[in-house]
């Protein structure tokens, strides 16, 4: 709209001015006309009145001048004729103009002193008349007295409009017609063949390769055309190019990489697209607090350090919510960029969302809601009818965006967490052919837990319309089937663990997430200046350093967590002044009333027990309570001792992995809680049942004074473990798992 505005809006000014004009000058010119016309007929009739007049005034015949004056009474647009006597006293009005007496009329005065006739437009009431008044003298040229004609000018001012409303009429009916024909033009020249190929792009990007025609365009956008179709044909022959290396090379390497996932994605999926629906966006654009000035950070988020790798080596579309304050700085028409920002690899569509959407479907439902159900942290579940509508809202807006980015043949669409229980089953209902995986982040509850949800049939109703669940470890596997057994109508296999509803039949497998870490990567000099300067700054020489790095969450086990170390210094008072923990903290959900009771409760129990072992700079507990990007948090692995996770109940947690991976020397411990899925591979962890805060801090004091070398083998052993079961085996197991049910497969 805005190219065809371009282009007709100076013609259009330019024939709407010289229409204008014309207008004027005619307009002008018919006026001029007009009234020349018109003060002839005053002045004729004028000088044919005057005779009679002047033969009344001679012979003072008072009757024949108002018989003259009357005789004007019915005449077409003249309003009438007055006489006057020589001191300019009316001897005789027309009636229809009797009102013209009372009017000031200084004019008469003039006329008789120049004995001279005289015409001009006067005003009479509300409207304007022309009065033309004509001296009559004696034959010794001696005033005698006056007559005048008054004539109505509203005529003149009729035509006047009339003629404006003709050329209006031309000026609208012209414009029209250039826009019309502008239009049309348009269309033919630019519109038609551009939506030709747009079409023909749509079909190529969606797989819809039967529906390519051939263009048959000339000039210089047929060759446009014919380069687009080039490059088109290159990206089809090198798509089927590489997904045949790949499917020999998948044959050859071994161990889990970058390289490997890719191959096997070209392999498994072909041409097909990969989709990856999240809330939390991989990375976020947020304005700088002091300059304004945008920048890019990635979320403290576990999905996202897991499936960021993922996205970088296979290429794909990640769909998440745009929830940074600068993010619509950055994206395309489409409301999609490039991400990584310095490398892109894949492509990032962000979803909006208003504030109601967000209170109501994610701090609502999603997090009192679905979060406290699924950990048992014995905080009670909040269940409101406004954010269960908003949820359903809010997935159906995400599924609309979906359905958008779905090619024509076997697309495959990654589902993340708890936060879409209900997107599954509002892309099949329009596009039954594409293949679903959802993977749940967090633990599943018992079905007696599950059941105190009130929409517990749409939830389950919703997720078994995905062709394959994925949890971390087999207990939750276990009560997902559990509950779809007990609470809805449906058919278990145990066999094949699915779960069969209507026709449609749900895998459900366990899939323990892990990083891509720092493993096999060295330390570089900037890392290890930045810990220097790190220990340097904390007054951590010559301490035992331990670490914790959690989103401030109440499933985390931060309270117990520095609980059990007051507890340790307790009973072990020679560690004093030789013992810090380090505690890095992200805020998170701040407007949900038990997270933001729970950052004031740790930063109290923080400040309490420093000052209860406060003895010269000691601190026992360093608070860092602010956000930590990857890079950032690296160092502290790096210089910690000990790692401690205690959550209270945990999917998986990879903090406890992202710590093992980043020891390439195989020197440190990690405390670990037996309620995370981590606990069940990484079981040369120190396992610690974080309600039991004596347990827990004698946990503290085997794990400090372990020997090195027992240090050293158990971080052998789950360094290999996390090196094997990397981000990569858990996506490729995924793919695997999913093309091997050959569903949907032509």
């Amino acid at each position: 709209m805005k190219r065809i505005l371009l282009f007709i809006l100076p013609i259009l000014i330019i024939v709407s001015a010289a229409l204008t004009i014309f207008g004027i000058i005619q307009v002008k010119y018919e006026e001029d006309k007009l009234m020349d016309d018109l003060k002839r007929k005053a002045k004729t009739v004028a000088e044919s009145v005057e005779l009679s007049a002047r033969y009344a005034l001679i012979n003072n015949d008072l009757k024949s001048i108002k018989r003259l004056a009357e005789s004007f009474q019915k005449r077409e647009r003249m309003q009438g004729c007055v006489v006057y006597d020589k001191e300019g006293a009316i001897l005789a009005i027309t009636e229809r103009i009797s009102g013209w007496g009372q009017k000031d009329k200084p004019y008469v005065k003039d006329s008789f002193n120049a004995r001279a006739a005289r015409g001009g437009i006067e005003k009479f009431g509300d409207y304007s008349v022309y009065s033309y008044i004509l001296p009559i003298l004696g034959d010794d040229e001696s005033l005698l007295g006056a007559v005048e004609v008054v004539y109505d000018t509203s005529y003149l001012f009729t035509t006047l409009a009339v003629l404006w409303k003709r050329i209006s009429i031309t000026l609208i009916i012209l414009i029209v017609s250039i826009i019309g024909i502008a239009l049309l033009i348009q269309r033919q020249i630019f519109i038609l063949p551009v939506r030709r190929l747009t079409q023909w792009f749509t079909h190529f990007q969606k797989g819809e390769l039967e529906k390519l025609r051939p263009f048959e365009e000339k000039g210089e956008f047929g060759k446009l055309v014919s380069e687009v179709e080039q490059v088109a044909l290159g990206l089809r022959v090198a798509r089927k190019a590489v997904s045949e290396k790949a499917h020999a090379r998948i044959q050859k390497e071994e161990a889990w990489t970058e390289d490997k996932l890719r191959d096997l994605i070209h392999a498994k999926l072909g041409e097909n697209t990969f989709i990856v629906v999240s809330n939390r966006e991989p990375y976020m654009h947020v304005s700088n607090d002091i300059s304004g000035t945008p920048k890019c950070v990635r979320p403290a988020s576990g999905v996202v350090t897991a499936i960021d790798p993922i996205l970088r080596a296979c290429g794909g579309t990640w769909i998440a919510h745009g929830s940074g304050d600068a993010d619509r700085k950055f994206i395309n028409s489409k409301n999609k960029l490039g991400v990584p920002p310095e490398d892109n690899r894949y492509i990032l569509k962000r979803v909006w969302l208003n504030k109601e959407e967000e209170d109501g479907y994610y701090y609502g439902f999603s997090n009192e809601g679905l979060w406290p159900l699924c950990h048992v942290t014995h905080t009670r579940p909040i269940f409101r009818e406004t954010d269960w509508q908003m949820y359903k809202e809010v997935n159906q807006k995400f599924a609309n965006s979906v359905l958008e980015e779905l090619p024509a043949k076997n697309p495959f669409v990654f589902i993340q967490d708890y936060h879409f229980t209900l997107l599954a089953k509002m892309i099949k209902e329009k596009r039954p052919d594409v293949t679903i995986a959802l993977f749940w982040h967090i633990p599943w509850p018992n079905p007696e837990v599950f059941a105190i949800c009130p929409y517990q049939h749409e939830i389950l109703d919703g997720m078994l319309s995905c062709d394959l669940i994925g949890f971390h470890v087999q207990v939750h596997c276990n009560n997902f089937l559990d509950t779809a057994n007990r609470l809805i109508e449906c058919r278990v296999d145990t066999e094949k663990f699915s779960v069969i509803r209507g026709s449609r039949e749900t895998f459900v497998r366990s899939f323990p997430i892990s990083v891509d870490g720092y493993a096999n990567v060295k330390t570089t000099k900037a890392e290890t200046e930045k810990i220097e300067s790190i220990r340097h700054e904390l007054q951590l020489q010559d301490k035992i350093v331990a670490v914790g790095v959690d989103r401030i969450d109440y499933t985390k086990g931060i309270v117990e967590r520095i609980l059990a170390i007051d507890r340790f210094l307790e009973k072990y008072p020679q560690y004093k002044d030789k013992f810090v923990f380090i505690q890095l903290a992200a805020p998170s959900r701040t407007h949900i009333k038990r997270y933001h009771d729970l950052i004031g409760e740790i930063d109290e129990l923080v400040e309490k027990k420093n000052w209860k072992y406060s003895d010269g700079i000691w601190r026992p507990i360093i608070y860092l309570k602010r956000y930590f990007s990857p890079e950032e948090v690296k160092p502290y692995y790096l210089l910690a001792d000990i790692c401690i996770v205690s959550s209270l109940h945990d999917g998986m947690n990879l903090v406890a992995k992202e710590y093992v991976s980043s020891r390439s020397d195989s020197s440190g411990a990690l405390m670990l809680s037996r309620f995370t899925g981590a606990a069940r591979e990484l079981t040369d962890a120190v396992q610690i049942n974080p309600y039991s805060i004596e347990e827990f801090a004698d946990a503290i004091k085997f794990t400090v004074e372990m020997p090195v070398e027992e240090r050293l083998r158990r971080m052998q052993n789950m360094r290999k473990i996390v090196a094997e079961n990397n981000i990569y085996r858990w996506a490729g197991n995924i793919i695997t798992e999913l093309t091997a049910l050959n569903k949907n497969q032509p």
